[in-house]
Formats: C-alpha cells, sequence, structure tokens
C-alpha cells in the first residue's frame, strides 16, 4: 500500500523548497531592518484561546484533538491569539512598543484549491502598546517593502485600507443593531468574492430596511474617508466618526511621506473577518485579473484586555507563502537567491583523495559552501556532478594539477582555469579563490 500525503500538504523537496526559503530570508531581513524582534509559539494550544479570541469562521477550521488528561486542544490556524497570549504573561516586564515577528506554520481545514491549503507558513508582524496610526503605516509599509524586495511593484500590487470604526459608525448611522454588526460584517468581508447578485439577495434579506445592497455599495466605494458622512446624506457624525476619519486619513498620509502612497488607496469594502479587529484594517491585493488576497491585518486593541490583562493597542498583519509564491511564480520572480560562490572538490588522482577532505573542510570554515563526491570516479564524471549540483568553482587535485604540490581552480562558467599551491590554498581558502588568474 502507498501512503499519500494528507491533502492540503505539501512534500517540499529541495527544489521546491529554495524558493520559499528566499520568500522566508526576505520576510526575516526586512523585520530586523524595520526594528522588529523574531519569537515563537507553540503549535498545540489550547482551544479555548480561539473559542474566546477568533471568531466562530475560524473555529470551524480548526484541527482539534484530545490530549490523555481530556483537555481539548488545537493546532494553531493564526499567530495573534499565542502573542497576545504570550504578550498578556510578561505584560509588565516587556519594554513597549513590542514590535514583533514569526514564521509559524499554521493548519485550517479549509477547502483545498489553488492558493489555499490546509498546511502553511505565514509571516506575522505586530506592533503592541502603540495606539499612533504612525504603527500602522509602519506596518503596512514593511508588507510593502518586503514584496518589492521580491520584485513586485505598485503595478503588481496594491493595499487596500479601511477602518472597522468607520464602518460601524456606518452601520449605527442606518439604525442596524449592534447585535447585527457581526452579521454585517461577515457578509461584507465576503463581498468581492460573491456576484454582485447573490450578495445583493444576501443583504438585502437581512438588512434591506436599513440600507439597500445598491445604497451599501455607493457608500463604500467613497474614495477617501472625508467623503463618508456627505454620502450618508448627514446622517452620521459625532466624535468616533471624526476620529475614525482622522485615524485613516492620517495612515494614509504618513504612507504617502514613507514614499510608499502609490501602493494603498482606501476602500470601504475591507472589514476583515476576524472578531477582534477594532479600528484601521488593510489588505494586499494582486492587481491582476485575479485579484488575490495576499495578506490582510489591521488594529486589534482590545485582545490583550480579553485575555484578562490590561487593555494594549496592537496592530499586526499575516501574509501566507502560498498565494506569494505563486504570484511570484506567474511574474517569473520565483527563481531562488544562489549563492555567490559554490565550490566543488575533485580529484584527478585517487591516491590524492585526503586533498579533497583537507581543500574542503578548510573552504567551509570560511564560509564558503563546498562539496565533493563520497569516492573517487574519472575525472570528467566529477565534473558533470559538479554543473549538476550548480557549482561555480571547481579545485581539482591529482596528478593532472601538479601532484600534491598544486590544485587546479576552474571557473565553471567561463572555462578558465589557473593554478595556485596548496599550501596557499590550505591556509587561505577565501584569498586562494578570489585572487585573480
Amino acid at each position: 500500500m502507498t501512503i499519500q500525503s494528507v491533502k492540503g500538504t505539501r512534500d517540499l523537496y529541495p527544489e521546491l523548497l529554495a524558493p520559499i526559503r528566499r520568500i522566508f530570508d526576505v520576510w526575516r531581513n526586512v523585520s530586523i531592518r524595520h526594528g522588529f524582534l523574531e519569537y515563537e509559539g507553540p503549535t498545540l494550544e489550547m482551544l479555548e484561546l480561539y473559542r474566546e479570541k477568533s471568531g466562530d469562521e475560524l473555529v470551524g477550521q480548526l484541527f482539534r484533538l484530545t490530549d490523555a488528561g481530556g483537555r481539548e486542544l488545537a493546532l494553531r490556524p493564526e499567530m495573534t491569539p499565542t502573542l497576545a497570549r504570550m504578550v498578556a504573561a510578561r505584560i509588565n516586564a516587556l519594554p513597549k512598543p513590542i514590535k514583533w515577528f514569526s514564521i509559524p506554520t499554521l493548519f485550517r481545514g479549509e477547502n483545498v484549491q489553488r492558493g489555499r491549503l490546509r498546511e502553511f507558513y505565514q509571516w506575522n508582524i505586530d506592533v503592541i502598546g502603540a495606539a499612533e496610526p504612525a504603527a500602522d503605516a509602519e506596518c503596512i509599509l514593511v508588507g510593502i517593502e518586503a514584496l518589492r524586495e521580491l520584485g513586485l511593484t505598485a503595478s503588481d500590487f496594491c493595499v487596500h485600507i479601511s477602518n472597522r470604526r468607520l464602518v460601524t459608525a456606518m452601520l449605527e448611522a442606518v439604525r442596524i443593531p449592534a447585535e447585527a454588526h457581526g452579521r454585517a460584517f461577515a457578509l461584507m468581508d465576503k463581498a468581492s468574492s460573491m456576484p454582485e447578485a447573490d450578495f445583493a439577495k444576501v443583504w438585502d434579506a437581512a438588512f434591506s430596511e436599513q440600507l439597500s445592497a445598491d445604497r451599501l455599495r455607493a457608500v463604500m466605494s467613497v474614495p477617501n474617508p472625508e467623503l463618508l458622512k456627505s454620502e450618508l446624506g448627514g446622517a452620521v457624525g459625532g466624535a468616533e466618526l471624526e476620529e475614525a476619519v482622522l485615524q485613516t486619513a492620517t495612515v494614509l498620509s504618513i504612507l504617502n511621506n514613507f514614499g510608499v502612497g502609490d501602493f494603498c488607496r482606501f476602500d470601504m469594502h475591507i472589514v476583515r473577518g476576524l472578531a477582534y479587529y477594532t479600528g484601521p484594517v488593510f489588505e494586499f491585493y494582486d492587481r491582476s485579473q485575479n485579484e488575490r488576497a495576499i495578506c490582510g491585518g489591521g488594529r486589534y486593541d482590545d485582545l490583550l484586555g480579553k485575555l484578562g490583562k490590561s487593555r494594549e493597542p496592537a496592530i499586526g498583519f499575516g501574509m501566507g507563502d502560498v498565494v506569494l509564491a505563486l504570484l511570484l511564480e506567474e511574474r517569473g520572480l520565483s527563481k531562488p537567491q544562489q549563492a555567490e560562490q559554490v565550490v566543488f572538490v575533485a580529484d584527478a588522482d585517487p591516491a590524492c583523495r585526503a586533498y579533497v577532505y583537507h581543500i574542503a573542510a578548510a573552504i567551509r570554515r570560511c564560509g564558503i559552501p563546498a562539496d565533493f563526491l563520497y569516492t573517487h570516479q574519472p575525472l570528467h564524471k566529477q565534473m558533470k556532478s559538479a554543473d549538476k549540483r550548480g557549482a561555480t568553482t571547481a579545485i581539482i587535485v591529482g596528478d593532472e594539477s601538479g601532484g600534491g604540490e598544486a590544485v587546479q581552480i576552474k571557473d565553471m562558467k567561463k572555462g578558465t582555469q589557473r593554478s595556485v599551491t596548496m599550501e596557499s590554498m590550505l591556509q587561505d581558502p577565501r584569498r586562494a579563490l578570489e585572487a585573480a588568474p
């Protein structure tokens, strides 16, 4: 019987993992460059953590299990509840603002389709302890910079930015009761993935008396937050709305000052489905006809308070690797970064085999990748193996290179060769490799 991998998971062979590792490297480097520290949490969490913090839809996608003690556990479907739990445990000891990032493996029992798996990696960026709009803007900036470093431009993706407070003010203005806001948010979050007629039917069945689907579409199409009040005909007002408008406009202004305004637009359709968002929310979208969401996030100021600790302002996002890898592949940007130099050590004479080990060890200690075959083979087969392994340089020892007194250094791309002494190669491999022919 042949056992297959679990549906929705991946067997990442080296050639498949390499472009993903390139994504990880960019995520990590960009995070550190912007002052974020890396953390990690457990893959298993108490089921109750997600029942309380993540909303019904995500709880329905959990992979659950029960341990020997009868405790209900779950594989983590997202990182934010874990982060909130960890921060809450040390809230008084951690210097603020807390700027952390992680690249965990996550699990969701979703319907498997192109760009959506049940096991995936996700880059998480979070700032805790900062209520200023600059924190929101910096989180968005970090995501933009990572995609730019991977080769994407403003013609490839756009960040759609909204504010849950603005949407709440709109719902209150048309007298949709507070207890129905969750339902309204859930419907609006799905609007972009539904045919207009289907959305209108579902929305009007629930809220047509307060706000028709056609009117909702007009309100949510305003190009900037300042126009929301006039679009509603003056029905909405008060300090809450003014603060939300100012907060959103300030985030957009700071992004302009960061020099990434061309990547951003205001879009009231963005509400985010997770239950804990409280303020600005955003999603990165592929600009192609696919219009896929690349990542999403927002402000979640109440989450730590729900864990029994003091309320702390917080903002963050998650970016999965699956959709991003597909996007890079479609744009011809998925080729993994190659090491600047990879050395293959070969022996023309099996009597010189010991030199292969000496040289390979010396090169590796210098931080340069080096490889060799475990047994002697004819030199032409060793060179063929070096080429298959992507070697940029070959070092040949043996009779063809002057016995054990000298070695030949071959440039695998140019085909040129030069000779150096064995002593210089062993004493300073980096200098020997860098010396001009």
